[in-house]
């Protein structure tokens, strides 16, 4: 699998010279089988930038677009992708939807015409809406995508693809599950704050099962510790616990991701470079990086 990071910004882009070298804009990744089959990660601003190089390649698109949850960053770069205009290419949307609230008009309403010129039905690409209610599985060509929800205000999703012995987990948005303060988090769904629960031991291990051996694990590691205690029920991780998640779970490479949105390049730089003090001092076992926009990597 050839995976291209599109948009590694959380929460709002950021575009300006601090935010150069990492990039400014929010989540999108292009997961590329070895057939070439395509798969997108969320559709930040990110998917903007994407879609360009695919129109200036002159490529028809047939691609599923898995959703982690439909909070702006993640959703606002969708009407600005190009191939959805297109007559003949195909987009498959994969998504949580809310019992008052299909996907099709979650993703549609950002495109209301009180805040956007073109409405979703205008647009000429073939698209198919999957809801996603339940955790489980899905094959997409011939790999298979799990789902978990993981523990951010609303549905949210975290995916795991796994491809002829390989596998891929993308977990964008995650707090970690502190029983001690479940109580106080009012903007968190019920059904996902029961999994965590009801979950014997940490609340936490369900996460770290999900994530056992994967050659790439790309996480939340939008605060330091330092911030995180003053952002306790965000719905965001500190990057201490993404080491500790790549650790549990025995992963070969982790990918900081959803950099804060005042995190300078030397601020991230900063945060790599104890990322792996810790790693050392610890004695982990796997690699580290920081997501960078425009790079590509090979799982």
């Amino acid at each position: 699998m050839k995976l291209t990071f599109w948009g590694v910004r959380g929460s709002i882009p950021t575009p300006g010279k601090q935010t150069v070298r990492y990039g400014g804009n929010t989540p999108c990744l292009e997961l590329r089988l070895d057939d070439d089959r395509l798969i997108i990660l969320d559709a930040g601003t990110g998917i903007r930038s994407f879609g360009d190089y695919l129109i200036n390649n002159g490529e028809s698109v047939k691609a599923h677009l898995f959703i982690s949850h439909p909070h702006w960053d993640h959703i606002q770069g969708f009407p600005f992708f190009k191939p959805a205009f297109i007559p003949g290419n195909e987009l498959t949307i994969v998504g949580t939807d809310r019992p008052e609230k299909s996907l099709s008009e979650i993703i549609s309403e950002q495109m209301n015409r009180i805040y956007f010129p073109v409405q979703l039905h205008d647009l000429k690409a073939k698209i198919k809406f999957i809801p996603i209610r339940e955790e489980g599985e899905m094959k997409v060509y011939d790999a298979l995508v799990k789902m978990i929800y993981v523990n951010h205000p609303g549905f949210a999703l975290g995916y795991r693809i796994d491809y002829k012995g390989k596998s891929l987990v993308y977990i964008s948005d995650n707090e970690p599950f502190d029983k001690a303060y479940a109580g106080s988090m009012s903007n968190f769904e019920s059904k996902v704050k029961e999994k965590f629960l009801t979950a014997s031991g940490d609340p936490n291990q369900r996460i770290f099962d999900f994530c056992r051996g994967a050659d790439v694990l790309i996480h939340d590691t939008t605060y330091t510790p330092e911030e995180y205690i003053d952002r306790v029920g965000w719905g965001h991780s500190d990057y201490l616990f993404a080491l500790r998640l790549a650790a549990e779970a025995n992963v070969r490479r982790l990918y900081l991701f959803h950099h804060e949105q005042n995190h300078s390049d030397d601020k991230v730089d900063d945060i790599l470079k104890k990322c792996k003090k810790e790693i050392r001092s610890r004695g982990y076992k796997f690699e580290c990086e920081a997501a960078v926009e425009n790079t590509t990597i090979v799982i």
